[in-house]
């Protein structure tokens, strides 16, 4: 999968979970993301997807998981967390990803 952000390009690998699956058949996806926490960018979804959550414990920034079946968030800080959410995917390289994202609201564009 590619994130096109603000002229960049990342690339990522989806998850083995059925919610990625569910997201890829969704692809290409534009979205306009919110800034949450001053770690994240969340939006939410065309339709609910399959949650299997679990406690991931720590996030790493590049991060891409899907909270409560229906919202995508792409984090780009890493830190330790108590939530619960189903992996969707992992950018390969997060590095610049920070920058892209920007402050406040992101158009994101998820394609295949």
């Amino acid at each position: 999968m590619n994130l096109s952000i603000n002229g960049q390009t990342f690339a990522a690998e989806f998850a083995d979970t059925k919610a990625a699956a569910e997201f890829a058949a969704l692809l290409p996806l534009a979205l306009d993301m919110s800034d949450y926490n001053r770690n994240e960018k969340v939006a939410t979804l065309p339709k609910t997807l399959t949650a299997a959550d679990t406690a991931v414990k720590r996030i790493e920034a590049g991060d891409i998981l899907l909270w409560q079946g229906n919202s995508i968030v792409v984090f780009y800080e890493s830190f330790d967390t108590p939530y619960r959410y189903t992996r969707i995917g992992k950018i390969t390289d997060a590095a610049g990803l920070k920058a892209a994202l920007g402050a406040g609201n992101t158009a994101v564009r998820f394609s295949r």
